[in-house]
């Protein structure tokens, strides 16, 4: 019986998928396009329709099937893959590991029935629609992003889900409730606004909770988020980026606010390109979910000191990711929805003063510091700047900013540039190691003998022309083991068992493709002749390493009849390389 995952692959297809997300160009017999996992300029990034395969083949490395590229591209993990692609694909997942699959499901089912639970609970409250009226959202706006409200009560929730047949266990598990030490189950959010988080397909898979001022006595936090669950990773998620990404990506920038209500408001007010981090700080994770729609960012922060340095930790990590990235200052305003609830409209037109990043910087560090009256002050901020500038990955934007940091200091160029090479950066930014460890992992998987190199391309070849498989069959005793058994499955039509041969055969496939793209060659028919001939003399060569290593190993044993049968092997062999 054919799995669902098989299923699923054999009703999608990759190439029509992967250009819902990339454009791709014809390559022979497969596509192409920019790797939309790293930057560059010259495509790198193959996608095989007759393997139903991509593969990068620029300094990512990256490649997989359909599964891989949404899980990857969307930051999301393998069974919230499964569940999108059935749908998509119109396919029932009662077969596949019940116990497993059912983990997650009921988490997704938790979370949309306290999502339901908590809008009419919003309806029933006088207070809370109050509340969110006098922080200026329209009912269209509460409707449209389903914020809800929970009663103070103690477990109001969690009865109502257990009537609805969820267990205790489940509940727990997804983060709506937890077990007091008397084991009672108790509701985590209790007389607050509900904000539901959704995944970036629209899915609820967590809840951000603002307690109600007349709730408020200081001894909780204003906001409390639903905690890490098989389904909700906040250092993954971007408030409100499921209506958003397509905003972002035709405006080529997006704006990042820190909370729902900024996020609310701003939408509201017509600025849609808009996505909050909302209770955490920003990460390399979101970064990566951005940078499939831009590489322009505005900050938009809180206007007060915790605001400015969580900024300021946001502008270096994006610089890090080289992002082009802007900073709006919201003057006399504590955050954009105190902004736009005083002058509804403004948002739009600030964005437009936006700051570079750098600027800020300058303004910020430099501007009220004499360095003729405080030299040691002047010094110790100038490093601070000089530090923000050494994370920039561009040199030539580096080269800008010492060009500015100099007129605007008076000090020369080349002092500011000794300073900086006496910095160390110092920084948390660990998907860069990531990203580093992975390309290393990746690249040792590249053939590393001249013989099986010479495989590879002959493999391509017939796969790109299978008039030539009857020639390669008399040379099909000097490929390499794995090679040999792709020719086997070539010329039976069959699919390799072996799953590493099979991988193998994908990445020669899109490998191929990749390389006739960027490289002059002869014709088909002459290079494949030529490679045949090169083929066998590389096995020959190995043949009489091996025969010398045995020599020299049967010279200390001195067994004589041994050393002669090899040495006359040795002869044969270097008289077959020369004649080749």
């Amino acid at each position: 019986m054919t799995s669902p995952v098989q299923e699923i692959k054999d009703r999608l297809d990759i190439v029509e998928f992967i250009r819902s997300y990339v454009p791709l160009l014809p390559a022979g017999k497969n596509f192409k396009a920019n790797c939309p996992f790293h930057k560059e300029k010259t495509p790198s990034f193959m996608v095989s329709p007759e393997r139903q395969t991509w593969h990068c083949f620029g300094s990512c490395s990256e490649g997989g099937d359909i599964f891989k590229f949404l899980m990857k591209y969307e930051n999301l993990e393998f069974y919230e893959v499964l569940k999108i692609l059935a749908e998509k694909a119109g396919i029932e997942l009662r077969q596949i590991a019940p116990a497993e699959q059912k983990q997650f499901n009921v988490l997704y089912e938790i979370n949309e029935e306290a999502k339901e639970f908590f809008k009419k609970n919003l309806e029933g409250s006088v207070e809370a629609k109050k509340y969110l009226l006098d922080r200026g959202l329209k009912k269209e706006t509460i409707e449209e992003f389903e914020l809800g409200f929970s009663s103070n009560k103690w477990e109001e929730l969690s009865l109502y889900l257990i009537k609805k047949k969820y267990s205790a266990f489940d509940i727990e598990r997804a983060g709506l409730a937890y077990k007091n030490e008397r084991g009672s189950l108790i509701d985590r959010f209790r007389g607050r606004i509900m904000f539901p988080i959704h995944n970036h397909f629209g899915k609820v898979i967590g809840f951000s909770g603002r307690i109600l001022p007349e709730f408020d006595a200081g001894e909780v936090g204003k906001y409390i988020n639903s905690p890490e669950t098989l389904i909700f990773n906040k250092s993954k998620i971007l408030y409100g980026f499921y209506k958003s990404k397509n905003f972002i990506r035709e405006a080529k920038i997006a704006v990042l606010v820190e909370g729902q209500m900024d996020f609310l408001a701003c939408w509201q007010d017509g600025v849609k390109n808009i996505a909050a981090v909302s209770g955490t700080a920003l990460t390399t994770d979101h970064l990566k979910v951005l940078k499939r729609q831009t590489d322009q960012l505005i900050f938009c922060f809180d206007n007060d000191e915790a605001g400015l340095k969580a900024a300021e930790r946001s502008i270096d990590l994006a610089n890090s990711q080289d992002f082009n990235v802007k900073i709006l200052t919201l003057k006399n305003y504590k955050d954009p929805a105190e902004a736009i609830f005083k002058n509804p409209g403004i948002m739009a037109g600030w964005l437009n003063e936006a700051k570079l990043a750098m600027e800020f910087y300058f303004e910020r560090y430099l501007l009220n510091v004499d360095q003729h009256k405080d030299i040691g002050e002047f010094k110790k901020n100038l490093r601070i700047v000089l530090g923000k500038i050494k994370i920039l990955v561009s040199p030539i934007e580096r080269n800008h900013w010492l060009k500015n940091l100099s007129l605007k200091t008076g000090v020369k160029e080349e002092a500011l540039m000794d300073e900086m090479a006496q910095i160390k950066t110092i920084s948390n930014f660990s998907a860069l190691s990531t990203q580093i460890q992975i390309t290393q992992s990746s690249n040792n998987s590249v053939p590393q003998s001249r013989r099986e190199l010479i495989a590879e391309r002959l493999i391509g070849l017939v796969i790109n022309d299978e008039s030539l498989i009857n020639q390669i069959k008399e040379y099909f005793i000097y490929l390499p083991e794995n090679y040999s058994a792709i020719v086997q499955c070539l010329i039976n039509k069959t699919k390799p068992a072996d799953e590493q041969v099979a991988n193998l055969l994908d990445s020669i496939s899109l490998n191929f493709s990749f390389k006739n793209i960027i490289s002059d060659k002869k014709k088909p028919e002459e290079e494949f002749i030529e490679l045949l001939r090169h083929l066998k003399a590389e096995y020959l060569k190995d043949k009489r390493e091996e025969l010398v290593k045995f020599i020299k190993k049967t010279e200390n044993d001195g067994n004589e009849k041994e050393i002669n049968s090899a040495l006359e092997e040795f002869d044969k062999v270097s008289k077959l390389i020369h004649n080749i």
